[in-house]
């Protein structure tokens, strides 16, 4: 089992998976799919229960989820499971309410199968760095177009200093509550924690990870996850 020193803190992941993934054009949602004999939330909630500075690991469903209670993971005695919301900012939010007698949080989405211990290690190890928390990202290296309303390139962006936000993201359990419950209240839509901490004026650490660490969105992506999960199984295998 893997795990780091920490100052004392008790750590709660907190996993999405109350997407339907439309853009698969399948008749179950993208985090059911199978791969390597795994749905590929459970390749991501493993990841998690193999680390012991994680006490507990909260999935967020869709109501009308049917798959995960059919899952061995959702009786194993460290993951629970909450109903989420509308949109992201409500089923995370939900899972941070199911939460008691923890310090921090990190987020996780569910389709996000090929996260490596080293990346985690580091984001886990903002606990003892920061008091604001901080997220996975990767520089972005290809060149950005800014377009017109008729797909035309309108101009070039600078690049520079910016980067691709990936997840896990974790933060103090306080502060990222209050902050998804402004950003709430503000009406304000949101597509990751980060940014509700940047509206509340908090400025979250930028920890450099793996161009790996894709989220499952189209078809294509498949063939790379099963791939990944296959070379580590391999690793794992020889070891």
């Amino acid at each position: 089992m893997n795990t780091i020193n920490l100052l004392h803190s008790r750590i709660f992941a907190v996993i999405p998976a109350a997407g339907i993934g439309s853009r698969m054009l399948l008749n179950i949602p993208k985090q059911y799919l199978k791969i390597q004999g795994h749905t590929i939330l459970e390749h991501s909630v493993n990841f998690f229960l193999s680390h012991s500075n994680i006490s507990k690991i909260i999935v967020v469903l869709n109501k009308k989820d049917v798959f995960f209670n059919t899952l061995p993971i959702s009786s194993h005695p460290r993951v629970f499971s909450v109903f989420g919301g509308r949109l992201r900012i409500h089923s995370v939010l939900s899972g941070l309410l199911a939460i008691s007698n923890a310090d921090w949080v990190i987020v996780h989405d569910a389709v996000r199968p090929c996260l490596n211990i080293n990346d985690l290690n580091k984001i886990l190890s903002l606990v003892n760095t920061s008091a604001i928390g901080g997220i996975l990202a990767t520089p972005v290296s290809n060149t950005l177009k800014y377009s017109t309303n008729n797909s035309e390139i309108f101009s070039t962006i600078n690049r520079n200093r910016l980067w691709n936000a990936l997840t896990p993201q974790c933060f103090p359990l306080k502060l990222l509550t209050f902050c998804l419950k402004k950003v709430i209240d503000s009406g304000i839509n949101i597509t990751d924690e980060s940014s509700a901490m940047e509206y509340c004026g908090y400025f979250p650490k930028l920890v450099q990870g793996c161009s790996s660490n894709i989220k499952v969105t189209y078809p294509e992506d498949i063939s790379f996850v099963n791939c990944y999960l296959k070379s580590k199984f391999h690793e794992r295998s020889s070891i």
